[in-house]
């Protein structure tokens, strides 16, 4: 496997202004690596602020900030890097712009992991793997047998409907970590349930 970056994250915890911004220390102190700063409904700077916030509670941890589909965001508040959509800045105008940074490409399967390590990504998002209700106009869920298809060419990291049972078949399976949104935040102790989940992917 190609890992173009040793301190790719493990376990991506996803970010927005509606989180409760006050626990984001505590999650990287109890071993959360990386967060992802994704807020549709926000202005730029909104965005912006928010990324700086998020940087200024994780980063003493030692924890990877990206920023979705923003990369004048991620360079403007000297974030690790961008995660890109298929409709977004193309992974390869990313990598020309900013050569050093993290880049993530969300992909369905194994061509597009191909290409987008082509282009230059630093990791493949993977999925969805399981059901979610955090983002709609999704395809059907991949499965785990999607993961071990497209391993081995990218790093990839499993979103989508993970639960911290679905965080160890995910890696059992082949990806390299797991990017969450309501295995986190949606639950009664979002700090115990990130440890949970660090624990799961390790």
């Amino acid at each position: 496997m190609v890992d173009r970056t040793p301190s790719l994250p493990r376990l991506f915890c996803l970010v927005s202004a509606a989180d409760d911004l006050a626990l984001l220390e505590d999650m990287a102190s109890v071993g959360v690596d990386g967060f992802q700063v994704r807020d549709k409904a926000a202005t730029t700077r909104e965005l912006v602020e928010l990324t700086r916030i998020v940087l200024a509670a994780v980063r003493p941890s030692g924890a990877v900030v990206v920023v979705d589909d923003r990369l004048d965001v991620a360079l403007a508040t000297g974030a690790d890097g961008v995660h890109l959509g298929a409709e977004d800045l193309a992974v390869t105008d990313a990598r020309r712009l900013a050569p050093d940074l993290v880049v993530g490409a969300t992909c369905r399967d194994a061509a597009a992991v191909r290409r987008a390590a082509a282009e230059g990504a630093t990791y493949a998002g993977f999925g969805p793997v399981f059901e979610t209700a955090s983002k709609d106009s999704l395809p059907s869920p991949l499965g785990l047998d999607a993961i071990t298809a497209a391993a081995g060419v990218l790093p990839l990291v499993a979103i989508g409907g993970i639960t911290v049972a679905g965080a160890s078949r995910a890696r059992r399976a082949g990806a390299h970590g797991v990017a969450v949104i309501g295995a986190a935040w949606r639950q009664p102790d979002p700090v115990a349930a990130a440890k949970e989940l660090v624990a799961a992917v390790c």
